[in-house]
């Protein structure tokens, strides 16, 4: 049993600062996300201050959903902070694969930064190995077979750990793999609940030595949170969903996590 309840515990207690640069579209959710697991969220994307910010920061978390020129540079220019300062580094690739920008741009962060971990949808992930998985916007129009061989490629080839959730999410470094079965159909119909997931194991790495043992806690707690979210009586669609989503990461019960959670190594 991996140490879930103990490292949400020390999220907790300590509050570590989560350097996001992130997307336009999920900003407040993820802030606010943070906020109700214990960390400490911040939202720094100018040049001026980005490699300051990731200097001091727990963990940067990178997140390609909405680019421009300015961000790109400024993601490079915290990344090398954080490299500089051993501070752990969260690629989110949304929509890698959707225009060639977006895949070179997550090759080249790859490329040019140490990243501990990519955490990706399927087709994300895909595309960021020798696949290609056809897009729509920044959602994937195809279903991706054998995800635990594209994760363990993908991490190799990387040089890091993979995180490539979905109905079943697979977290690897090529060599150790957990699967988690936790989750619910609701997250789909949220913005932004990726994105979060991607700042969210990024909190919990923050606080463990071992990278691949602390994102499949953090992907675990997340789904048995969206599990138990779904179940609320009052909980009628996405936007009752997103609510109770928030006050789950805050206030789930460490009995509920450890009766529902579904990991497996």
């Amino acid at each position: 049993m991996l140490p879930v309840n103990e490292l949400r515990n020390i999220i907790q207690e300590k509050s570590p600062l989560i350097h996001n640069i992130t997307n336009v579209v999920v900003t407040n959710f993820t802030a606010n996300g943070l906020y109700a697991l214990g960390a400490s969220p911040v939202m720094a994307y100018a040049e001026e201050e980005v490699a300051d910010m990731a200097s001091v920061s727990q963990a940067l978390v990178i997140n390609i959903g909405t680019l421009t020129k300015p961000v790109v540079n400024a993601m490079l220019l915290a990344g090398k902070a954080a490299n500089k300062a051993g501070v752990p580094i969260i690629l989110d690739p949304v929509g890698a694969g959707a225009t060639p920008y977006r895949t070179e741009t997550a090759q080249r962060l790859l490329t040019e930064l140490d990243i501990t971990l990519i955490r990706g949808n399927a087709s994300e992930i895909a595309n960021l190995s020798d696949e290609n998985v056809k897009m729509k916007g920044v959602d994937s129009t195809a279903e991706v077979t054998d995800a635990a061989e594209i994760a363990k490629n993908v991490a190799l080839k990387w040089k890091t750990v993979t995180a490539l959730t979905g109905k079943t999410d697979v977290i690897t470094d090529g060599h150790i793999t957990y699967t988690v079965e936790n989750g619910h159909a609701l997250q789909s119909k949220i913005t932004g609940a990726g994105c979060l997931l991607s700042a969210v194991t990024g909190a919990f790495i923050a606080v463990h030595d071992n990278v691949v043992e602390a994102a499949a806690a953090a992907i675990g707690f997340y789904g048995v949170a969206a599990e138990h979210a779904a179940t609320r009586r009052d909980n009628m669609g996405p936007g009752h969903f997103q609510m109770h989503f928030l006050d789950a990461l805050y206030d789930l019960k460490p009995e509920d996590i450890e009766q529902l959670i579904s990991i497996h190594s």
